[in-house]
């Protein structure tokens, strides 16, 4: 498979050929250009890795959910502190892995 991009939109299609007409745009194929095996593998590259951050980002939130079931229940101060600093903890992992795509977008890593 090969990937073209829309000069216009930048959108990405896979496939043996441009398409007729880009999906998100309506620009005739001659709009397309067919991406180098490196840049290809740059976006597959990154593809999965903005799955992964995305997948980080919603792990961190459901651990956040149990940080706060922690600290309503309030069994002991070592309980509470454990899920504070976990919570905080999170909260920036959220924010790192939110920058990362932000990054990626940037670069034209997506």
């Amino acid at each position: 498979m090969k990937l073209f991009k829309c000069s216009v939109c930048n959108l990405i299609i896979e496939g043996e050929h441009a398409p007729d007409k880009c999906p998100k745009c309506g620009m005739p194929a001659e709009k397309f250009n067919e991406l180098t095996p490196e840049q290809a593998k740059k976006i597959y590259d990154a593809d999965e890795t903005n799955t992964l951050l995305a997948t980080l980002i919603e792990t961190a939130d459901e651990l956040i959910k149990v940080c706060h079931r922690g600290l309503e229940i309030k069994l002991d101060p070592g309980c509470v502190g454990v899920f504070e600093k976990a919570k905080d903890a999170l909260w920036l992992m959220k924010q790192l892995a939110k920058a990362e795509i932000e990054t990626h977008v940037k670069r034209d890593k997506w």
